[in-house]
């Protein structure tokens, strides 16, 4: 089975995801990639792009069963712009985000030309995949209210036509490497926030727990850890500033090694993001045996397994209170349950598991 994948922004997450698959796969691959630079421009170019791509593969005598793709092509476009064969291959649209309801922090009008475009390639889909069924569920409800604006031709039946052909598949995650019985143990309480440095992960609300960790006098040690880009929220710098003696590490991570090692130093990940439809990060952290504390919205309640004791009630608040209570358990039989039942959720996302999901998912539509 070949496939012809096609991923605009080739970074990150959505790289994280095609390398992990590939890796896995007893599929064969093909891989149209873009540099993970300029996101609006990949999703405007990229399929024009990818078209005169496919014409030079197809010239050297590559021939597919399926096209795979994410969010942010243009898949309608590519159709009507890509060699008349590629029309007739059943095609897979992958929801790792979505632009109906990606959060902005300007106050000034949205361009809803993105959303749009994530409409009409669903539409063009033979099927959609999501990360999540929360994700899903908020897609679709994004799209009829979107559409609902329109001063007619709404479209209502398409938005049901995207909602029969959708299906569920996960990001995968790599069995961590390390040994959690021989973590390095610390007198205090280790912390580790691992997010892009944007303003939808809400650093505000993690500075926010910091100080009120602070004002109750209680001992912890926290890493900082994310890819930034050319905006970074200010709160970055208020928490380096006024928390500087207790950050282990702050940045970004240049290698896979050096990310494991931060979280080998760790034994809580904590989230406090409002914009998250699968929250890759989290997973990680499990994987590694961490205790996973994230808030009670978004993807977090379905992909935590609806586990209470890793959720927390949404305010930087309720964060604080819930690692008291982790830090009054530490080292004992408690929190040592709670350490092996997060890395038995993460299992179900190791990529031995999951790979054999998505080929079946691809051998069952072609």
């Amino acid at each position: 089975m070949r496939v012809l994948a096609i991923e605009p922004y080739y970074g990150g997450s959505h790289r994280a995801f095609l390398d992990g698959w590939v890796a896995h796969s007893g599929l064969e691959f093909d891989l149209i990639g873009f540099p993970p630079y300029k996101w609006k421009w990949r999703m405007r170019h990229s399929a024009v792009s990818a078209a005169l791509r496919v014409r030079e593969l197809l010239n050297a005598g590559k021939s597919w069963d399926v096209i795979f793709a994410s969010d942010m092509l243009g898949l309608a476009e590519f159709l009507g712009l890509a060699p008349v064969e590629l029309a007739a291959l059943p095609r897979i649209l992958y929801f790792h985000e979505n632009q109906l309801l990606y959060p902005d922090s300007c106050k000034q009008e949205r361009d809803m030309h993105f959303a749009y475009m994530n409409f009409t390639s669903a539409l063009a889909a033979t099927q959609v995949w999501f990360n999540t069924g929360w994700h899903r569920d908020v897609f679709l409800a994004a799209c009829r209210s979107f559409l609902d604006r329109m001063p007619d031709y709404q479209h209502g039946a398409e938005v049901t036509e995207i909602a029969d052909k959708s299906r569920i598949f996960p990001q995968g995650v790599y069995k961590s490497k390390i040994d959690i019985k021989n973590n390095i143990e610390s007198p205090v309480l280790r912390l580790v926030w691992a997010a892009r440095w944007e303003h939808d992960k809400n650093p505000e609300d993690l500075y926010t727990l910091l100080c009120l960790l602070r004002e109750r006098k209680f001992e912890f040690r926290v890493n900082i850890i994310g890819e930034s880009f050319s905006k970074v929220p200010r709160a970055f710098a208020r928490i380096q500033r006024e928390f500087g003696d207790v950050i282990d590490n702050f940045g970004y991570q240049q290698s896979r090694e050096e990310y494991l090692r931060v979280l080998s130093e760790s034994d809580i990940i904590i989230s406090t993001a409002a914009h998250e439809f699968f929250g890759i990060s989290v997973i990680e952290g499990c994987a590694a045996g961490l205790i996973p504390l994230a808030p009670r919205r978004l993807a977090y309640p379905e992909v935590l397994g609806g586990v209470e004791e890793f959720l927390y009630e949404q305010t930087p608040e309720a964060l604080a209170e819930r690692l008291l209570e982790l830090a009054a358990q530490r080292g004992g039989w408690e929190w040592q349950r709670l350490r092996a039942q997060a890395q038995k959720l993460a299992a179900k996302y190791y990529w031995e598991k999951v790979a054999q999901k998505l080929d079946w998912g691809v051998e069952g539509l072609v």
